[in-house]
C-alpha cells in the first residue's frame, strides 16, 4: 500500500511561508490599489472599516507589507536557526488569520471594532511568537533583533485601530508613520546582511568589511528615529528639531553605508541593482522626512518615497530572488523583472521627490504611481504564480 502523501506534497503552496505570503501579498497589493484608484477617480467600490483613507494606509502596511515580512522572516529563520519553520496546517492557520483580517476590514459585517482589532493585531503577534520559538530554541540570539521590531509593528497596528475606533485621526496617523519607519528599520537590518553579500557572491570579490562606527551610527540613528516617533503615540512628540536631526543622521549614515557596497557594478543584474536602488530610497526618504519636519513640504511625500520607492522595490526584488532560490530554480532575472523594478523606482520618484518639486501635478501623479505599482507586481505574478504554487524543481521539500 502506498503511504499517504503529505499535505505539503499535495498542496505545495503550504510548504514554506514565502509561498503563500508572497503570492497573496502581490495579488492583494494590486487589488487594494485598484480599489484605491477607483476611489481616487470618484468611484466607491468599498465601504471598509475605518473609511477608505484609513483602509488604504493600513492595508498597504499591514496587509501587503506585513505579509511580505512574515513570508520572508519565517522562511529565513529556518536557515538562520536550523529549526523547522511552520508548514502545512500551522502555516495555513497563519495565512487564514491574515486573510480573515483583510476580509473583515474590507467588508465589515457588524463585528465590533475591538474584534477586528484583535484578529488583525493577532497576526503579527503570532508571527513574532513563532519566530521567537525558533530563535530561542536554537540560541541564535543575533536574530532576536527582529522580535522587538515585530512587537512594535503590532503596537503601531494597535494604534491605527484605536485611532479609527475612537475617531482620533492623530493617533491613527502616528501609528501609520511609526509602521513606515519600522518597516524601514527592518529593511536597514536585512539590507545590511544581504545586499553586500549578494553583490559580492554574484560579481566576485570580497564582501565589504563592515565598519563598526558606521554600523553603530546607522542602527543607532534609526533607533533614535523610532524612539522619537514612538513618543508621538502617547502625545509626547519631541521638538521638531530633534526629530529632524535624528532623521538627517539616519539618512546620512544609510547613504554612507550604501556607498560602500559597490552598487555601480550591478547595472547588468536587475535583481541586484533593484536592491541597491531600493536601499538608496531609504536615505532619500529619511532626508525628505527631516526637511518635512522643518516645514519644507508635506510629510506624506517622504512617507511615499519610503513606502513606494524603498519598501515596494526592495520587497519585489527580495521576493523575486527568494522565490527562485527556495523553489530550486537558478537565481537569474526573468524577462520583464528589470522593467518591473524600474517601474517601481520611477513610481517612488514620482510620488515623492517630483511632487515635492512640482506639487501642481498631484492628481495625474497619484494615478500613474498606482498604475506603475500594479504593472510591476502583475509582472511578478506572471512569472512566479506557478513556481510559488508548485513543487520544487529539484524535488526537495520546501
Amino acid at each position: 500500500m502506498m503511504a499517504p502523501r503529505s499535505l505539503t506534497t499535495r498542496l505545495p503552496v503550504a510548504g514554506l511561508a514565502f509561498r503563500p505570503f508572497f503570492l497573496l501579498a502581490a495579488l492583494f497589493g494590486i487589488v487594494a490599489l485598484m480599489a484605491w484608484l477607483a476611489f481616487w477617480q470618484g468611484d466607491v467600490l468599498l465601504r471598509p472599516w475605518g473609511g477608505m483613507l484609513w483602509w488604504h494606509q493600513h492595508e498597504m502596511l499591514f496587509g501587503f507589507g506585513a505579509a511580505v515580512i512574515a513570508g520572508f522572516l519565517l522562511t529565513a529563520a529556518q536557515n538562520w536557526t536550523g529549526r523547522p519553520a511552520p508548514t502545512g496546517l500551522p502555516l495555513l492557520g497563519l495565512v487564514a488569520l491574515w486573510a480573515v483580517a483583510r476580509g473583515l476590514l474590507a467588508f465589515p459585517i457588524g463585528l465590533p471594532g475591538w474584534g477586528v482589532m484583535l484578529i488583525d493585531v493577532g497576526f503579527l503577534v503570532a508571527v513574532a511568537g513563532v519566530m521567537a520559538r525558533m530563535v530561542i530554541a536554537a540560541g541564535r540570539w543575533r536574530n532576536l533583533v527582529f522580535l522587538p521590531l515585530l512587537g512594535l509593528l503590532a503596537v503601531a497596528n494597535l494604534a491605527m485601530h484605536l485611532g479609527a475606533w475612537w475617531g482620533d485621526g492623530e493617533l491613527a496617523r502616528a501609528g501609520a508613520r511609526l509602521a513606515v519607519l519600522l518597516i524601514a528599520a527592518v529593511m536597514v537590518v536585512l539590507g545590511g546582511r544581504v545586499i553586500p553579500l549578494f553583490t559580492a557572491n554574484r560579481l566576485g570579490g570580497p564582501r565589504p568589511q563592515s565598519r563598526r562606527w558606521l554600523e553603530g551610527a546607522t542602527l543607532g540613528s534609526m533607533a533614535a528615529v523610532l524612539g522619537a516617533q514612538l513618543a508621538v503615540l502617547p502625545g509626547m512628540a519631541p521638538p521638531e528639531g530633534v526629530m529632524a536631526g535624528a532623521l538627517a543622521l539616519a539618512a546620512l549614515a544609510n547613504a554612507l553605508r550604501l556607498a560602500r557596497w559597490g552598487g555601480l557594478r550591478t547595472w547588468r543584474e536587475p535583481l541586484l541593482w533593484g536592491l541597491h536602488v531600493s536601499y538608496a530610497a531609504l536615505p532619500l526618504g529619511l532626508g525628505m522626512w527631516a526637511l518635512a519636519a522643518l516645514g519644507a513640504f508635506r510629510v506624506e511625500l517622504a512617507v511615499h518615497t519610503l513606502t513606494v520607492g524603498a519598501m515596494g522595490t526592495m520587497m519585489l526584488a527580495m521576493m523575486a530572488r527568494v522565490s527562485l532560490g527556495h523553489t530550486g530554480r537558478p537565481i537569474v532575472t526573468l524577462p520583464g523583472m528589470g522593467v518591473a523594478l524600474g517601474l517601481l523606482a520611477v513610481a517612488g520618484l514620482l510620488r515623492g521627490p517630483l511632487l515635492a518639486a512640482l506639487p501642481g501635478i498631484t492628481h495625474l501623479t497619484y494615478s500613474l504611481t498606482i498604475i506603475l505599482w500594479c504593472l510591476a507586481y502583475a509582472i511578478f505574478l506572471l512569472h512566479y504564480a506557478v513556481p510559488l504554487s508548485s513543487v520544487r524543481s529539484d524535488g526537495k521539500a520546501g
